[in-house]
């Protein structure tokens, strides 16, 4: 089952599967508010979470989430659901909580298939340098969503 839902970052395509979400993407094959079959309560739930996140009401999901990938890869993506609204973790931070290097978790968060409420825009470079983002528009996409959040500009890059 999809969903077409048009944002503030851009359209983004909702599935679910087995009732849990598996995929919040952006752009997608169908135009904005068209679904593919019916309009299932999972799905109904999740476009109203994220309507109430992009209007500054919610901070936290509350979703069923199936994201499909490697161990790895789910590792990370369980991690960065950790890291609380408003704030930021470095590509490193994450490296050393998981044992791995900066660039594999750079490449596991590229291909995270449940954009913003797995929140990989959470992820940032050293000396909270605004790096990597493959969503809609890029850094802008990434930078808005922060913005959103209040983490952008970070606080502690203005001290530095």
């Amino acid at each position: 089952m999809g969903f077409a839902l048009e944002s503030p970052v851009g359209t983004l395509v909702l599935r679910a599967q087995h009732e849990a979400i598996v995929e919040i993407g952006f752009g997608g094959n169908f135009p904005a508010g068209k679904r593919e079959g019916r309009a299932e309560p999972l799905l109904r739930e999740a476009v109203q979470q994220l309507s109430a996140y992009f209007a500054g009401k919610l901070k936290e999901f509350d979703l069923p989430l199936a994201p499909e990938g490697s161990a790895f890869q789910r590792r990370l993506w369980r991690a960065l659901c950790q890291i609380p609204f408003g704030e930021t973790r470095s590509y490193g931070e994450l490296a050393g909580l998981l044992q791995s290097a900066p660039r594999a978790i750079g490449g596991a968060c590229g291909r995270n298939p449940i954009a913003i409420v797995i929140p990989c825009h959470r992820v940032l470079g050293k000396g909270f340098a605004l790096t990597g983002y493959s969503g809609g528009e890029g850094l802008r996409t990434k930078k808005f969503l922060l913005a959103l959040e209040g983490a952008w500009p970070p606080a502690s890059s203005a001290a530095a």
